[in-house]
């Protein structure tokens, strides 16, 4: 089955109140395994850039001045994600500034239908703990120390590998993505045993001799038990 993993970074918490959506990235997954394919872009939001929100993403609005408007480019980033479910952390806010931003530029919305959140995940499957994604990163050992500023792809491929361990794990090894999308392929788990030196039998037949010396013992016992 094909996912994409997305986050966004914005200029605020709300896009009803005129924020906008700044950065887009992208990680393609085909059950559960990521192909390569990412798609990442950066948007001129056509208005100034807050300074709480630049702390945290460290996007200027100097640096998306000469950035394309989402209107102009919506088309590549609708072709990329196709009718595929998409996955977010909080999805909810991912998901409101991806169709606030459709709406302006008259596009359809994507429906909650296509929504899988991986906050929600989490909560149920680690109720009482915490469940930010640098949190979830740390309980499976994900690495995230490359990880300085948020950034809309950076996020999405932490989260890529986040929602593997969320959703059961992968037995690495037993599939694997190839070259052609979906295509599975087995790896060998024959056991094979390691051929050493040979070594002939040891003979295990007594000898004469000891045959002999065997039935003498036996003429020199008084009353054995066998005989009574």
């Amino acid at each position: 089955m094909r996912e994409i993993i997305f986050d966004t970074e914005t200029t605020g918490l709300d896009p009803a109140t005129g924020d906008r959506m700044v950065e887009i990235g992208c990680i393609e997954m085909v059950n559960r395994v990521a192909t390569g394919r990412t798609f990442h872009a950066y948007y001129n939001p056509e208005r100034d850039m807050p300074a709480e929100a630049e702390k945290v993403h460290g996007l200027s609005a100097s640096f998306l001045s000469d950035k394309p408007l989402f209107r102009d480019s919506v088309a590549d980033l609708l072709e990329f994600l196709g009718d595929s479910p998409l996955v977010a952390h909080n999805a909810q806010f991912d998901f409101g500034f991806l169709n606030s931003e459709l709406t302006i530029c008259e596009q359809l919305t994507i429906g909650d239908e296509r929504m899988v959140d991986t906050l929600a995940i989490a909560r149920r499957r680690h109720p009482g703990a915490k469940h930010s994604l640098d949190a979830l990163c740390s309980r499976y050992g994900v690495d995230r120390s490359h990880r300085v500023l948020h950034g809309a792809l950076l996020d999405a491929e932490l989260l890529a590998q986040v929602y593997v361990e969320l959703t059961g794990g992968r037995q690495i090894g037993l599939e694997l993505a190839s070259e052609n999308v979906g295509e599975k392929q087995q790896v060998e788990t024959v056991f094979r045993p390691q051929i050493g030196e040979y070594r002939a039998p040891r003979p295990h037949a007594a000898s004469a001799e000891e045959l002999a010396r065997h039935a003498a013992f036996l003429e020199s016992l008084e009353s054995p038990l066998w005989t009574t």
